[in-house]
C-alpha cells in the first residue's frame, strides 16, 4: 500500500472543496499506470467526504440541504465551539470520513460530473488533513 497525508485549507466558513485533481495526481503516481483501488480518508470527527457533480450548483444544493437537515442553532447537546458545532460532529453519520474509488490505468474511474470533494461545515478549524491510500 502506498500513502500520503495531505493538509488542505478549509477556511473559517463552511463550504466544499474539490479534492479530484489532488486524489488523480496521487493516484497516477501511487499506481504507475496501473490499476487498484484509492481510498481517501479524513481523519476529522467533524467533515466527510461525497463524490457529487460540482458544476451546475449540486455542491451548494448539498451544503443547502445540510442546513435544514443538521441546522447551525443551540439544539445540539454537543455544544462547545461556535453556535450549531454539534451538527458538525453528527455530519459524518450522513456523508462518511472515507470513500473507496477504482483506479484503470492510473486514472479514477469517476462518472463524467463526479468530483472528490471535502465536505466541512466546522467553521471553528481552518484546515484539515486528508490521507489518501493505493493498494495495487
Amino acid at each position: 500500500m502506498k500513502t500520503e497525508l495531505i493538509e488542505v485549507r478549509t477556511g473559517r466558513h463552511e463550504g466544499v472543496l474539490d479534492l479530484t485533481a489532488r486524489c488523480q495526481e496521487f493516484a497516477a503516481g501511487a499506481s504507475g499506470g496501473g490499476d487498484g483501488l484509492l481510498h481517501v480518508f479524513v481523519p476529522h470527527a467533524t467533515a466527510g467526504l461525497a463524490v457529487l457533480e460540482i458544476g451546475a450548483h449540486s455542491d451548494e444544493d448539498l451544503l443547502a440541504t445540510l442546513a435544514d437537515l443538521l441546522p447551525a442553532d443551540n439544539r445540539w447537546r454537543h455544544s462547545h465551539g461556535s453556535p450549531g458545532h454539534g451538527r458538525s460532529h453528527v455530519l459524518p453519520a450522513f456523508l462518511a470520513p472515507f470513500a473507496t474509488l477504482p483506479v484503470v490505468g492510473g486514472s479514477i474511474a469517476l462518472g463524467t460530473w463526479q468530483s472528490i470533494l471535502l465536505v466541512d461545515v466546522n467553521v471553528d478549524n481552518a484546515s484539515r488533513r486528508v490521507r489518501l491510500s493505493f493498494i495495487g
